[in-house]
């Protein structure tokens, strides 16, 4: 290699050498200050954005004017009765226990009273003693009638024969005498039958109130139903009024449920308004009834309407005193507003809610409904496309910028269940 060629290669390293000084050169004097001045404007930018704050917000919307009510419920007997004793004594045989089907006047059970037993058979006796004090007062009677009229054709007799001065005045004077004491004898004898009647016709009624007390000895069935509680077996003491009731039986072919409905809906119940009975044990599984009466009163401490459905139950599935679920169907309602239940602020002059319009916020009085938990209904002071801030802070005020962030919720069911009201 010659020196001419060396010389080239070298001259030619130089010369990129001084290119690529050159590039970093013109690198560092333009990129690095042009960098920085982004990196200040993204600073200035999020300083700025950081300014104003963040405020969650959810939109107002409109209730349906007709929806379904869903209401918890207790399912009652159509009809029960309390099965108690009405004598007294020892029970001699048990012919049913709880579960069993009875029908209507079915023997359930048979007390011994021997003490009742006596009574009727003293009764009894006390009634063929005033018969035969009455047949005695009969003859009696009798006797004093024909007595009393030989005295009254004695007496004419002896007038005719004063007349004729047969015999003396005196004479026929004590005739006379001797008939108006047959009279007497008579009348006294008549009120002495009087009284024997009296006394059989209080002997009978005696009688039959001791045979219907004795009655009551065999227990029997009131109605067709079910036996649901029996608190006797053979052998105990029972008395009329002591205590627990011998039998329950109920009906439970048609099952009764009582409702409260709220004030609101109270006004568009319908008696034969369509229901549905649902239970959670049984699958979801759907009984179809209807309102069969309402209290046409609303309670004062719960501010409710009580009103009773009516579900027919043949195959006997539902049983008395379980927890349901009442669907009303097509309960008419005034228009509302729902908003999230989250967006209320209760203030010393009343409950308001922050509206935000054009990233603003403006404090809004509002009229609260019926609480749905994750929902409330407004009745006054929204049109129901507003958008409301949730958990409003203390950087939520009268006409702060905000940037709002929209959190989508689902609307409640059309058969949400309300809160209860609470007592004022």
């Amino acid at each position: 290699m010659n020196s001419s060629d060396h010389s080239s290669r070298w001259r030619a390293a130089l010369a990129g050498f001084l290119i690529v000084v050159v590039l970093g050169v013109l690198f560092a004097v333009g990129y690095l200050p042009r960098r920085e001045r982004m990196r200040g404007l993204v600073r200035a930018a999020e300083q700025d954005q950081a300014a104003i704050p963040q405020v969650m917000v959810g939109q107002a919307t409109r209730s349906p004017a007709s929806t379904d009510l869903m209401l918890p419920g207790n399912i009652t007997p159509i009809t029960e009765a309390l099965i108690q004793a009405r004598a007294s004594g020892y029970v001699k045989r048990r012919l049913v226990d709880i579960g069993d089907h009875v029908s209507k006047g079915q023997l359930m059970a048979e007390i011994e009273a021997p003490e009742l037993d006596q009574q009727v058979r003293q009764a009894e006796a006390g009634l063929q003693q005033a018969k035969s004090t009455l047949s005695g007062a009969r003859h009696n009677l009798r006797q004093a009638e024909a007595n009393l009229k030989l005295a009254k054709v004695t007496a004419e007799r002896w007038r005719v024969l004063v007349a004729k001065g047969v015999v003396s005045r005196q004479e026929a004077d004590q005739k006379d005498a001797d008939y108006e004491r047959q009279q007497a004898s008579v009348e006294a004898a008549q009120a002495a039958v009087r009284v024997a009647e009296d006394n059989i016709h209080s002997s009978e009624a005696n009688l039959r109130r001791l045979m219907e007390l004795h009655a009551f000895t065999k227990i029997a069935a009131p109605f067709a139903g079910i036996v649901t509680a029996r608190n006797v077996d053979i052998g105990s003491l029972v008395s009329p009024g002591g205590g627990q009731p011998l039998f329950r039986v109920a009906q439970i072919g048609t099952l009764r449920i009582m409702v409260d409905v709220p004030q609101s809906s109270a006004p568009f119940i319908r008696i034969g308004q369509r229901a549905e009975v649902t239970l959670q044990e049984l699958g979801g599984r759907k009984f179809e009834g209807h309102v069969s009466r309402t209290a046409n009163a609303l309670d004062a401490a719960t501010r409710t309407l009580p009103a009773e459905v009516q579900v027919a139950n043949p195959d006997g599935v539902l049983l008395p005193n379980m927890y349901s679920q009442v669907r009303l169907f097509q309960v008419a309602a005034a228009p509302s507003v729902l908003i999230p239940g989250d967006a209320l602020v209760v203030r010393a002059d009343g409950t308001q809610v922050a509206v935000v319009a054009s990233n603003r916020v403006h404090f809004q009085k509002v009229e609260v409904g019926r609480d749905y938990g994750a929902f409330t209904e407004i009745r006054a002071g929204l049109n129901g496309d507003e958008y409301v801030a949730t958990s409003p802070g203390d950087d939520v005020k009268e006409g702060a910028e905000v940037r709002p962030v929209l959190v989508k919720r689902e609307a409640p069911p059309e058969d949400a269940t309300p809160r209860p009201a609470k007592r004022r």
